[in-house]
């Protein structure tokens, strides 16, 4: 829970104040309370708080405490860094019992307060569902925060996409066994029911094998989970004016298949419906903010088992488009998926521009790390209006090549198109994508490999705690909003 006010009044049961040196060092405080002046001079004097990088002090005034924390010289401070200075002092012993906290930033500009805002939401965040907590511990898990900068109304859009991401990762990071594809479309139509201009397409086994979606019942087969294709149609302005598509992939649990992932590759694989979760999460915004737009979102949502009646790899499978594809490894079954959903999308709905997000290759883990996700495109415009959402969202994106001479490496002897490339080893970001760029024909279109930035799996990374990321849900959305 947020909530705002224009000045400081220290009256919570905790405060975080954000100093960076130079307000330190020239005593120019972001409030104006005389007592927690004073107290704060005591210790600047005492040469207790300096103002610098990652510092916390705190003061105890009466019975409230009072956390400084140093955000280092301005020059350097990113609003990354703000977010990560923020999440350590709220998660920090300081404020261990305070069930209500007031942030105080250093400054009330509008990056700052969004910001402050995503610490508090997203930084806090802990999928603790399964923890049973010990009778002793009085930690307060749900903190109220109140954030001192301007009003509320300002940052409905910015709280509303903060809960949106948490939303995403409430889906990601719970067992696979309940997060199946049945279960995230009764999540999608509990979304949706009684919204207005709003429609909903569920492709069930059934209406999947008429349809000859085959590739996403390939992939399915070893499972006893059914499988799912959702579309939801939103119309927000006239419906004459063209649709932008948002297609997730929704691998509930990942396997690898038949070419089975090793130990230490397997164990956090119900991370592999995050493209889904992130696209899911984002309608979950379009439906709080309706923004007049024309929007498409779609996952395929299966489970990647293993089963004597799984596909196998040398298998020739038809696709939904009509075109053939070889499978070189049943651990590339994410493409597939996707592409059944992209051509079924690009034929039925007409999409002006589609967009995909994908935890697809572990190459780009490897090309990119974990800051940043693979951006492809046949689009420069689209890249570049992509790329200008990332900067502003901190949801980071790198574009990489498609060059016409990649398309030799996903060439099949038996089959239109091979499932991975066939120069072993080689440019996999790129040859995923140039697999799925066979099924979008001539819609502009732009693939974002999620792989890297869609979870966590140690302590921490950035402001993020164990798990599931949200990743792609603040770049959309923003992406929606502004362009």
């Amino acid at each position: 829970m947020i909530s705002f006010r224009n000045s400081a009044k220290f009256d919570k049961d905790a405060a975080v104040i954000c100093l960076t040196f130079e307000q330190v060092k020239t005593q120019k405080f972001p409030f104006a309370d005389k007592i927690v002046g004073n107290e704060l001079q005591k210790a600047v004097s005492a040469g207790q708080f300096e103002g610098g990088k990652s510092e916390m002090f705190p003061l105890v005034i009466g019975k409230r405490i009072v956390l400084l924390l140093g955000l280092g010289k301005e020059v350097d401070l990113t609003m990354t860094a703000l977010r990560i200075a923020l999440r350590r002092a709220f998660l920090s012993a300081n404020l261990k019992k305070a069930r209500t906290v007031e942030v105080v930033p250093h400054a009330k500009t509008e990056p700052v307060i969004k910001a402050a805002l995503e610490a508090a939401l997203i930084g806090t965040y802990a999928w603790k569902k399964y923890i049973t907590k010990k009778k002793d511990d009085k930690t307060v898990e749900k903190k109220a925060f109140v954030l001192v900068g301007g009003n509320g109304e300002t940052y409905t859009d910015a709280v509303a996409i903060a809960e949106a991401v948490n939303f995403a990762r409430d889906l990601v990071n719970e067992n696979a066994d309940v997060t199946t594809a049945v279960y995230l479309e009764k999540k999608v139509r509990e979304l949706v029911r009684g919204k207005k201009n709003v429609t909903i397409e569920v492709l069930d086994r059934k209406k999947l094998a008429a349809k000859k979606l085959g590739l996403v019942l390939a992939v399915n087969q070893g499972s006893d989970h059914e499988p799912r294709v959702v579309i939801v149609k939103y119309t927000g302005a006239g419906r004459q004016e063209p649709y932008t598509a948002f297609v997730g992939k929704g691998v509930t649990y990942d396997t690898g298949g038949l070419n089975l992932k090793p130990s230490g590759s397997m164990e956090t694989m119900r991370c592999d419906m995050s493209g889904a979760a992130a696209v899911w999460a984002t309608l979950k915004t379009v439906l709080t903010l309706r923004p007049k737009k024309n929007l498409i979102f779609a996952a395929g949502m299966v489970e990647n088992a293993i089963d004597a009646k799984a596909y196998k790899p040398g298998d020739v499978l038809t696709s939904y488009s009509g075109k053939t594809v070889e499978v070189g490894n049943t651990d590339a079954e994410g493409r597939l998926v996707l592409a059944d959903v992209i051509a079924y999308v690009v034929k039925n709905y007409q999409p002006a521009k589609l967009i995909d997000l994908a935890t697809l290759t572990g190459a780009c883990v490897v090309a990119l790390g974990h800051d940043y996700a693979g951006l492809l495109s046949n689009n420069e415009d689209l890249a570049h209006d992509l790329l200008l959402s990332a900067k502003e969202t901190d949801d980071r994106l790198w574009q990489l090549p498609m060059y016409p001479e990649y398309k030799d490496q996903i060439k099949s002897k038996i089959a239109d198109v091979y499932n991975i490339s066939t120069a072993r080893g080689s440019a996999g970001t790129i040859c995923g994508a140039e697999f799925l760029s066979r099924f979008v024909e001539e819609t502009p279109w732009a693939h974002l490999d999620i792989a890297g930035t869609a979870f966590v799996d140690g302590d921490a990374r950035w402001y993020y705690g164990h798990g599931a990321t949200g990743f792609g849900v603040r770049l959309l959305a923003h992406y929606i909003l502004n362009h």
